[in-house]
């Protein structure tokens, strides 16, 4: 009788903004771990979501959006963030929109030219195509771009062949024993989920306004009976963004932190009583050490 063979190890989730990449990863791990909107540059941090199978564990690693629209302090990070993850994992999973390519997938696709590493090419967002004739020119042009280990089109957002892109994941890691407990599905702490809860509700309401310029710091994460008090302060370029986010009497902050507080409720599954200020800090965004203070450190 043969010994089952056990499969573990990293697999980054890369590509341009707005392609499904945060999406793909809470579709896989059954678990809202990283926050969406269709405003570009949302995810701001690599995020680890560890989905353990029959056959092994593949800790997925989402990353910001490749890009290159514009050269502050935060877009280097973005970059420098999403970049550094290539060189440091066991497979790497390139996410495309059907029927889309762009300057920015090319630019992606130059960073894996010399890689030895596997790369499997996912076509998301079939769902969205019409007539669905048009997705075959589309993947055949996308095969001889370059030498993809497998072709994968899907919708995440449907879940529609994701149980085929998890199996070829996992086929392509290297034996061994599972890095985490089977119940762990992530590595990131408690504070930083209610961040970026917030951030989240804040980005979607105000992506025209302030598509950039806020931030969420977490000051006080505290376990009380029954319940979590957390307080937040949401950080911002200048009293104007300030004034916009707060609203008439404060009713647009009030009802940003209500949805924020509903998420994270259902996240932790208890009550949080949350607590929110907004403050201004100059030019956050094109500052390197503020970026670190905030969070955004290597």
């Amino acid at each position: 009788m043969s010994e089952r063979i056990n499969r573990c190890g990293y697999a980054a989730i890369i590509g341009r903004p707005n392609v499904g990449k945060s999406t793909l990863l809470n579709r896989i791990i059954g678990v809202k771990l990283a926050i969406t909107s269709h405003k570009a540059q949302t995810t701001r941090h690599s995020i680890l979501g560890i989905k353990t199978l029959s056959g092994g564990q593949v800790i997925y690693v989402d990353t910001p959006g490749i890009h290159d629209r514009g050269e502050q302090a935060m877009n280097r990070y973005l970059n420098r963030t999403a970049t550094s993850v290539v060189t440091d994992v066991d497979v790497l999973i390139f996410v495309v929109e059907a029927l889309h390519w762009t300057r920015e997938d090319a630019k992606v696709l130059k960073l894996l030219q010399d890689r030895t590493t596997p790369v499997i090419l996912v076509v998301n967002k079939v769902d969205q195509v019409k007539p669905k004739a048009a997705l075959l020119p589309f993947l055949e042009q996308a095969a001889q771009r370059f030498p993809f280990a497998e072709v994968v089109p899907l919708s995440a957002k449907q879940g529609d062949n994701l149980e085929t892109l998890e199996q070829l994941v996992l086929q392509a890691l290297p034996e061994g024993e599972n890095f985490f407990p089977e119940d762990q599905l992530t590595d990131r702490p408690e504070r930083f989920f209610a961040a970026e809860m917030l951030r989240e509700q804040l980005t979607r309401r105000y992506a025209k306004e302030l598509p950039y310029a806020l931030s969420v710091e977490i000051e006080q994460f505290e376990a009380q009976p029954g319940r979590y008090a957390i307080g937040a302060v949401v950080w911002v370029e200048k009293p104007g963004q300030k004034a916009i986010l707060i609203g008439k009497d404060g009713q647009a902050l009030k009802a940003a932190a209500s949805q924020a507080r509903k998420s994270m409720e259902e996240f932790f599954d208890c009550k949080v009583y949350l607590s929110v200020w907004v403050k201004v800090k100059k030019s956050w965004s094109s500052d390197e050490s503020a970026l670190v203070r905030l969070g955004y450190g290597e």
